[in-house]
């Protein structure tokens, strides 16, 4: 389990602005050090645990790019187009044992190996069989064309993949150009999820008349398996200090990560803080950003703690901005920066300065062809709906006060969040 100081996350500024916060996680945090081998086929969305250097040259041999015609440079057509015989003919998976004859050319396959002595390839529609059978060739293409040289993409022993590499379908695809059929990779991180409050019900349990149907847990635990952790359950906590206090500490030490929502606030029912500072230390963060501000970061026995805001847009704005970063330096990941596309707005708006905020919009297409922004049509960090029926969020940094329309903002996909 990652074990972290009392004082990990202290903070000595009023309001902690999302960069610091980013930055505080991401140089105070230790990567746990468990690792583990799995199937190539399993390694999508792990952490790959060691520095993976190329085994073998990509391509391993020097191979044809096209359909075509392979020659010797010093045959090439220099002014003129000239007519060759045909010497042989190699195909994919084939051998090229024997070397083009001075002044003939080979018919040559996508991927063949090329035969010895040749050096560059005709692609099969430049050119043109005569009457007697040879292959005529035109002038003027450059030695070396059309051929992929061994070791063009990846040089044996050059690093392909980097330790902290969060793996993706591309890099295992690297992997297995290489022959591997195993990646050690680090454990995933283990994470204790609950929600806090009276007000909640499990789905599937009975509700009361005053109660709401528990969604936030199920959006985090969500969101927590896309960035690869192995999630527990543990359902609701409810607005009692004691009870709260034994729960946390109970899943502290077989977990690298408590997380929490609702209760973070500082109302006379937010319970999380006083139940925190009771079996460990808390940072009760209120960070510069809309939707959320009430963020709650501190160590019970040595593993962290966040808890985000109670409602669902908050929350989900505050786990990519806290949790996310958290998530990643624990297993060790490189830095993924979020970076916004930029757009145009399609709407006005007016926020305070000195605060990031985040607009919940659409995508459509702009009449000159290029993409602009829509706003959500209402407000409120309790919506739901407004998470459902937009693309992604508009980033407004701190030095912005107003938007207007045809003004470029910065544009996250939700894809690109978790």
């Amino acid at each position: 389990m990652a074990q972290l100081s009392d004082d990990c996350f202290a903070f000595g500024g009023p309001m902690m602005s999302v960069d610091e916060a980013v930055g505080l996680i991401t140089t105070r945090v230790n990567a746990i050090v468990d690792l583990e081998t799995v199937a190539l086929v399993d390694a999508d969305g792990r952490v790959l645990a060691r520095d993976l250097a190329a085994p073998l040259p990509l391509p391993p041999f020097t191979n044809s790019a096209v359909d075509g015609y392979a020659v010797r440079n010093a045959d090439l057509p220099a002014s003129a187009e000239q007519a060759f015989p045909l010497d042989g003919r190699i195909q994919a998976g084939g051998l090229a044992q024997a070397s083009i004859k001075p002044g003939h050319t080979a018919r040559i396959f996508t991927g063949a190996p090329m035969p010895p002595d040749a050096e560059t390839v005709f692609m099969q529609e430049d050119v043109r069989v005569d009457a007697s059978g040879r292959i005529v060739l035109p002038p003027g293409l450059k030695p070396g064309a059309n051929v992929r040289p061994a070791g063009e993409d990846i040089p044996q022993g050059q690093v392909a993949l980097r330790a902290g590499q969060r793996l993706r379908p591309q890099h295992v695809a690297l992997a297995a150009a290489f022959g591997l059929t195993r990646l050690d990779v680090v454990r995933r991180i283990r994470v204790a999820v609950f929600s806090t409050g009276d007000e909640l019900a499990s789905p599937g349990e009975p509700r009361a008349a005053s109660q709401l149907f528990d969604s936030n847990r199920f959006m985090l635990m969500a969101m927590l398996r896309r960035l690869g952790c192995e999630v527990s359950d543990l359902g609701i906590l409810r607005d009692e200090r004691a009870s709260l206090a034994r729960g946390l500490k109970q899943v502290a030490g077989d977990h690298d990560l408590i997380l929490t929502t609702g209760g973070v606030s500082t109302g006379e029912e937010d319970h999380v803080k006083a139940a925190v500072e009771s079996i460990g230390s808390l940072v009760l963060w209120r960070m510069a950003i809309k939707p959320g501000r009430p963020v709650a970061m501190g160590i019970i026995d040595g593993t962290p703690l966040i808890g985000l805001p109670g409602n669902p847009v908050a929350s989900f704005v505050t786990f990519v901005h806290v949790v996310r970063p958290t998530a990643l330096a624990l297993s060790g990941a490189l830095p993924e920066p979020l970076l916004a596309i930029p757009l145009r707005a399609a709407f006005t708006y007016r926020k305070k300065a000195g605060r990031r905020e985040y607009v919940r919009a659409s995508l459509r297409r702009a009449q000159g062809g290029g993409l602009e922004a829509i706003k959500f049509p209402r407000e409120g960090a309790g919506l739901l709906s407004s998470l459902v029926e937009t693309d992604g969020l508009v980033e407004l940094g701190e030095d912005i006060t107003n938007v207007e329309p045809g003004q470029d903002v910065g544009f996250l996909p939700y894809a690109s969040l978790i």
